[in-house]
């Protein structure tokens, strides 16, 4: 693949996270983001952690099948990884993270990648996802929402969410992260993030998930959901959920 002259979101939080596909100009920009915030490895790291643990929980229920948007790079505990004997259909609308994404799955037979807008599954390449998500509409699955809800505006959220729920079978799940009101304190990574990047509180999470209701375990920052000893000590950069689609 020709390296990129553009940085990557997908590949900066790839170098944050310690993997091994990312380019200098990720670096920079990487380096650059660190500079104006500051601790963006372990508070990236605590959000992977998150989707294993959501991820794992999901599958223990029963799901088999996973589809995932906004997927970025699909390894460091990525969902394959995070469970293993399920299958999983990676999706993104950058075509050059979808070609990297192709190129570190293709000796896989139960995970894949392909192009995917989150605000419209009819998108998303039929056959792929009757291979990879073969219960799709039909049985529970799970949908994997990271990294996206910062960047739609409430009504896009809300119906992009009503939507998912209305194709997803009963018994599906959910789950999702929410960037807080964190970088308000820092101006410069703020203007770094771009005018579509929003920043909510944490009474408006619940309101935007619609039908979809979320496990005892409520909205909480990523490393308060059902951690694995004490959780670590990030700023409260996200808060995440898994949440499920009703059998009504």
């Amino acid at each position: 693949m020709v390296e990129p002259d553009q940085p990557s979101t997908a590949r900066m939080i790839d170098f944050w996270l310690g993997g091994e596909h990312h380019y200098p100009v990720d670096v920079a920009a990487s380096r650059a983001f660190e500079q104006a915030y500051g601790p963006c490895a372990p508070v990236f790291r605590a959000l992977r952690a998150f989707l294993g643990r959501a991820v794992r929980a999901i599958a223990a229920s029963g799901v088999d099948g996973f589809l995932v948007f906004g997927a970025g790079v699909p390894t460091m505990g990525n969902v394959h990884e995070a469970a293993p004997d399920a299958t999983v259909l990676y999706t993104d609308v950058d075509p050059v993270t979808i070609r990297l994404g192709q190129q570190i799955l293709a000796g896989s037979d139960r995970a894949g990648y392909g192009f995917g807008d989150a605000t419209d599954v009819g998108t998303i390449d039929p056959a792929s996802l009757h291979r990879f998500v073969p219960g799709w509409g039909r049985r529970p699955v799970g949908v994997v929402f990271l990294g996206l809800a910062a960047f739609l505006d409430d009504e896009t959220l809300a119906r992009t969410l009503d939507e998912l729920y209305t194709a997803a079978a009963p018994g599906s799940h959910l789950a999702i992260d929410f960037d807080t009101e964190e970088l308000a304190g820092h101006p410069e990574a703020l203007a770094m993030m771009g005018t579509a990047f929003r920043m909510r509180a944490p009474a408006a999470f619940r309101p935007l998930l619609g039908r979809w209701t979320p496990t005892e375990d409520g909205i909480v920052p990523v490393t308060d959901w059902r951690p694995q000893g004490p959780p670590e000590a990030v700023p409260d950069a996200f808060h995440g959920a898994v949440a499920v689609r009703s059998a009504g």
